[in-house]
């Protein structure tokens, strides 16, 4: 998930132009109405995935109940100190120097980037104006937060200012868990799927005898009945383009996939987990070894949960299929009304409807 040279090169230019026009693929099947519980839901992800699940958890954290962060930072860090004075492609432009420079390598550290007391008090702001959810809904969340030794594309620095950001905030040091001993690259850890466990490459998972997806869903639940070996329920690939109207620059993947364990198929009221991939690790590019592989399927069946993965797409503005963390989608990117956040969140709301 490392940006190379070039790309960055490609992806700076084509934050200055327009988006082509993309045909569109026949749709796939809606994605069902399940009459989930969405008061519970969780959210996790991996680089600019982690970046994306701190942006959902804070915008509506009356809903979330918690979040995990696995090689990501702070929320806000990637924003420019122009934000609120400038707008359109030129700040994207500047966002995304700051991610790239002070939000992944930590070159800005001398400059004091990322500075956790003033995206505290920028988060307060927010909060103070109504773009996201008052914070007393934030601070008893339980948050998960993961950096491997050998991860040399979002350093371990950068993951340790989230976790004093979220401290900033008023989160309890008890609901607070920060992983940082483990030799993995930058990818999604598990116990026996992927590659070498210090390898950092397609599809960014990697073997390090380490459940992360367990760990992820305990420490924000609680105990939960054991994974099962083989998931039973169904991974149903769904039209995430009934969810776009009246959102013409949302980035993302005309499908995405959920994970129905067979009880929430039918009758039991199921909590929802959103996982979001990283950069270069949606299927288009890198298969479903993150959708399948990563563990989460086998942790829903015995505890009722839905597994939702959303989609972004790769695309001339964003050609790593990122989720937008430095605003190539809009300058509301961190708030409600975010393109991305807002199409997830409709896809909970069409979970949380009743079965037919």
């Amino acid at each position: 998930m490392r940006a190379a040279p070039a790309s960055i090169a490609v992806l700076t230019i084509a934050l200055l132009a327009a988006s082509p026009c993309r045909a569109e693929a026949p749709a796939a099947a809606p994605l069902p109405a399940l009459a989930a519980n969405i008061s519970e839901t969780s959210v996790s992800g991996i680089s600019s995935g982690a970046y994306m699940a701190g942006q959902f958890q804070i915008a509506h954290s009356k809903i979330v109940a918690g979040a995990a962060i696995i090689a990501g930072g702070p929320y806000g860090c990637a924003e420019s100190a122009f934000a609120d004075v400038m707008t359109g492609p030129g700040l994207a432009f500047l966002n995304l120097s700051k991610a790239i420079n002070g939000c992944m390598l930590n070159a800005l550290a001398v400059w004091g980037i990322p500075d956790t007391q003033l995206l505290a008090e920028r988060t307060r702001k927010l909060a103070a104006a109504g773009r996201i959810d008052p914070l007393d809904s934030l601070v008893t969340d339980r948050v998960y937060l993961f950096s491997g030794t050998n991860d040399r594309t979002v350093v371990p620095s950068i993951v340790a200012a989230a976790y004093d950001y979220y401290e900033r905030l008023g989160l309890p040091e008890s609901n607070l868990t920060y992983v940082s001993g483990l030799p993995a690259g930058h990818a999604f850890v598990t116990g026996d799927e992927g590659l070498a466990c210090e390898d950092t490459g397609k599809p960014y998972v990697v073997d390090c005898d380490y459940d992360q997806a367990g760990e992820v869903l305990k420490r924000i639940y609680g105990e939960l009945a054991p994974r099962v070996s083989a998931p039973a329920g169904v991974f149903q690939e769904f039209d995430q383009q009934a969810f776009f109207k009246d959102i013409p620059n949302h980035g993302m993947e005309e499908r995405g996939v959920v994970y129905i364990p067979p009880t929430c198929a039918k009758d039991a009221t199921c909590r929802v987990h959103i996982a979001y991939h990283g950069c270069t690790q949606n299927r288009a590019t890198a298969g479903e070894a993150f959708i399948r592989e990563s563990g989460y399927a086998n942790w829903a069946d015995g505890n009722a949960f839905i597994i939702l993965f959303p989609e972004a797409e790769a695309s001339p503005v964003n050609p790593q299929g990122c989720w937008d963390w430095w605003g190539y989608t809009s300058e509301n990117y961190l708030t409600r009304d975010a393109p991305q956040i807002e199409v997830v969140y409709r896809m909970l709301e069409q979970l949380q409807k009743p079965r037919p």
